[in-house]
């Protein structure tokens, strides 16, 4: 059975270069986790990550044993997050008050009673996971403006001011959350060579 990569599957949402495009992006299932702080610091960051890989990979691992209908052999897609400020504008330097949700998004297949099933072998190897704060659900963007980002995440400033530029020179107004994919694992990469595509939907 081929393995399907979305970051190839999906290029057009999942690639970018260093000038603005509009995209029209489709609806996407993910498993999401809320939180608010620091993502630098704060400890739910870290274990909402570990939550989402974990349900992840167990969920990859138990289908690809049990092979449901309309399974198919996948790589775990790259690391998202929705960032804002509630009430906003956003705050660069007020990491504390950050609000953000962290995603991962997965196949057509995965259903609602996959992702509790899922949970509940997963829980049973890591008991002190509070899974009872992953959702399950459909972001859909619609029309979206996105550019690539190459460097550390706190330099992100310039690139961030770029796109809004072209938002507004395409006649268009920023909708909705700033969201982030994360190409690049930080564990693995130089902060300079860190690649982050940078996303906001837009409208009229």
């Amino acid at each position: 059975m081929a393995k399907v990569d979305f970051k190839k599957s999906l290029r057009e949402f999942y690639s970018a270069k260093g000038e603005p495009k509009l995209v029209e992006v489709p609806s996407m299932k993910y498993i999401q986790v809320d939180g608010v702080g620091d993502p630098n610091t704060s400890a739910a960051f870290q274990e909402a990550m570990e939550m989402l890989y974990g349900i992840a990979y167990t969920l990859k691992f138990d289908m690809k044993k049990n092979q449901p209908d309309g399974y198919f052999e996948f790589v775990v897609p790259p690391l998202e997050a929705l960032w804002w400020m509630d009430p906003g504008p956003f705050d660069p330097d007020a990491k504390d008050k950050w609000q953000w949700t962290v995603l991962l998004m997965q196949p057509d297949f995965v259903t609602d009673e996959l992702i509790d099933s899922t949970k509940k072998i997963l829980n049973a190897k890591k008991p002190d996971l509070d899974l009872a704060n992953v959702r399950y659900g459909v972001i859909d963007e619609g029309l979206s403006a996105q550019i690539l980002h190459i460097g550390p995440y706190a330099e992100e400033g310039p690139t961030i001011e770029k796109l809004h530029a072209f938002v507004k020179s395409q006649g268009y107004t920023l909708l909705d959350k700033h969201h982030e994919i994360y190409m690049s694992d930080p564990r693995r990469v130089a902060p300079e060579k860190l690649k982050t595509i940078i996303r906001h939907p837009v409208g009229e």
